[in-house]
């Protein structure tokens, strides 16, 4: 319990031991007054302030108000009468306990979250003057080397250059299984080293840091409203002031024909009890909050309730193939030459491919197994969706698919081999053609079935690759459609088209990389990227990062998003109805000042209650 709780829990007590003890007192008139006035005081002085303070500011329609209003008018009853001291002094003492509850209650959330993103290091261990210093991570500069102990958190992102470990990444996947790592791999900040002692290069800033990022897009997902959220603030902006004015009404035009003033004032104070919107302010954006986290303990990581509330609403699901469903990891299972020796193919297709870091890129060069010499190397320029063209010894060499040498004027041969074809020309000359092939993820068969079972109408595959090789790949995962042969721009033209597909309330999500897919992810609906362990791409391009690679983490967050929407809806429904039920009730004299406290801060518990369970929806 935080301080300013333990503040309001004191002034709870001893605002509840002066109105026991007013009560007791058999005092009346003047001197009953004088009894509540400080039980009343200790416990509502702040919410007079508030009260006061919004008015003067223009922001005259508030819970703050409605409680000051409510309140301070029950007293006044005692000029007409005995006076409702009592439950004035108990309606605000209530509405503290509920106030004191919903900030524990949100704190606790915030702190549930803040210790499941509890990955922002503390210090960096850098090597100064011949010692072993900490540092802020903030201090660090790019190219420094660090040194990461057994048991502490990786400060910033880079590369090993001496030892080997195995790493946690727990709090930025979910999953427990570490990862080994050794000199040449990447190692990114936010992981937990296990075993060994590890020298690290510092590639970024701690500002452009995977932590960083990921830090900034779970605080600032709030700011990204859903629609139920954004329905409650404008509900609350016109409804406070309307029942307001209905408890003036109810005030003054009664009276005048029956004349029972006292009693029609004391209706219209608990009609404004009743009224505060509180549960509904408060509960919506918590459930939300609650939802997010428990996205964010999986490792799926959501940029704003909004894009919670249309992954519940996702009846299209697209994805691209390389990288998303399948591993991304190409090897060479193939070589075919027409007018050379295979080496020499190998060769030629390494040597053009060598300044590329694409997976197929990397492929051949494994698979050609030599050091390259880059020197023999010039002129090399990257064709989107086609391929490599690159001078190789004086030779022009291209290296790609069938629309590139179609668009070279050069006759290749088809083959019949599923995986993705390589053709590779020297100089206009056809030299033969690589058979690369690639290996489904082994949860995508459950990302489909999944998907399904969330009421995903339509699963699509878009893919650069070859008929052949995406029609297999939809076979075996019983895709409803597949487009290959797509080159970026394509891709964007079937997203367009399979838009036009939809419901008017259902919605289309793509799943992508994040790198090449960047174009349509930020067309679709709902663009998910896979995280690579903190892809920087992918978490600027998508709106839901999946930190681990694993497509079937979006059945599971389509699962949390709606629990959270049943959640708010519970909550919405729950206390428009009693507050309504109640309302009518105070209205016609049949509930007291007790009935009103319940429908306000009776609902709120029970609603912050229910919107909590949004957190354990990831569990």
């Amino acid at each position: 319990m935080s301080r300013k709780q333990k503040k309001m829990l004191l002034r709870i007590v001893v605002s509840a031991v002066l109105l026991a003890a007013a009560v007791l007192i058999p005092y009346q008139g003047g001197w009953r007054f004088l009894l509540f006035f400080p039980a009343y005081f200790v416990i509502g002085w702040d919410v007079l302030w508030k009260a006061a303070k919004n008015i003067a500011h223009g922001q005259i329609f508030d819970e703050n108000f409605l409680m000051a209003l409510a309140t301070v008018g029950a007293f006044c009853t005692g000029f007409f009468g005995e006076g409702e001291y009592p439950e004035a002094v108990f309606v605000m003492l209530f509405y503290q306990v509920g106030e004191l509850f919903q900030s524990y209650a949100v704190g606790k959330s915030r702190k549930s979250i803040s210790e499941l993103m509890d990955i922002r290091p503390d210090y960096a261990n850098i090597q100064r003057d011949g010692q072993l210093v900490q540092v802020d991570p903030e201090e660090v500069a790019v190219g420094d080397f660090i040194v990461i102990k057994a048991g502490e958190r990786v400060p910033l992102d880079g590369v090993v250059t001496e030892g080997a470990s195995s790493l946690n990444t727990a709090a930025l996947t979910g999953e427990s299984l570490p990862r080994e790592v050794k000199p040449g791999d990447a190692v990114i900040s936010g992981c937990v080293n296990q075993t060994g002692l590890l020298q690290v290069r510092v590639t970024k800033p701690f500002g452009e840091s995977t932590v960083s990022k990921i830090l900034d897009l779970v605080e600032n997902s709030s700011s990204k409203k859903a629609r139920a959220e954004n329905f409650i603030t404008k509900f609350a902006r016109y409804y406070t002031p309307v029942v307001v004015i209905g408890a003036v009404l109810l005030a003054v035009l009664p009276p005048l024909f029956t004349g029972d003033w006292a009693v029609w004032l004391n209706r219209a104070l608990t009609f404004l009890v009743v009224s505060c919107p509180c549960a509904l302010v408060v509960s919506v954006p918590l459930s939300f909050f609650g939802g997010i986290g428990g996205a964010s303990r999986g490792g799926v990581l959501i940029k704003g309730a909004n894009y919670l509330e249309i992954l519940s609403q996702t009846e299209i699901v697209v994805f691209d193939k390389t990288g998303t469903l399948t591993q991304g990891v190409f090897r060479v299972t193939a070589v075919h030459p027409d007018d050379c020796t295979e080496e020499e193919l190998l060769e030629t297709a390494a040597l053009a491919e060598s300044y590329s870091d694409h997976p197929i890129s990397r492929s051949l060069k494994e698979a050609f197994g030599k050091e390259i010499d880059a020197s023999r190397v010039t002129d090399a320029k990257e064709l989107s969706g086609r391929g490599i063209r690159a001078v190789v010894d004086s030779r022009t060499i291209c290296a790609g698919n069938e629309k590139l040498m179609e668009e070279m004027g050069i006759s290749c041969h088809p083959c019949r081999s599923i995986g993705t074809v390589v053709h590779v020309a020297a100089d206009g000359k056809y030299l033969g053609h690589i058979i690369i092939s690639d290996e489904l993820k082994p949860d995508a068969g459950e990302t489909v079935s999944g998907l399904r079972a969330q009421g995903v109408k339509k699963l699509v595959m878009l893919t650069g690759d070859r008929k052949e090789v995406g029609e297999a790949v939809a076979v075996e995962l019983g895709l409803d459609q597949v487009y290959t042969e797509l080159l970026p721009a394509d891709k964007v033209e079937q997203v367009e088209r399979l838009l036009q597909e939809k419901s008017p309330k259902g919605k289309l999500a793509f799943v992508g990389d994040g790198i090449n897919d960047a174009p349509v992810l930020s067309r679709a609906d709902i663009g998910i990227a896979m995280g690579g362990l903190g892809s920087d791409a992918a978490i600027e391009a998508a709106d839901l990062v999946l930190m681990d690679d694993k497509p079937s983490k979006i059945a599971e967050a389509m699962k949390i998003s709606k629990g959270t929407l049943r959640i708010v809806r519970q909550n919405i429904w729950f206390a428009l109805g009693v507050k309504l039920l109640v309302l009518i009730l105070s209205a016609f004299g049949l509930s007291t000042m007790w009935e009103a406290v319940f429908a306000d801060v009776g609902v709120l518990i029970l609603a912050v209650l229910n919107a909590s369970r949004a957190l354990r929806l990831g569990k």
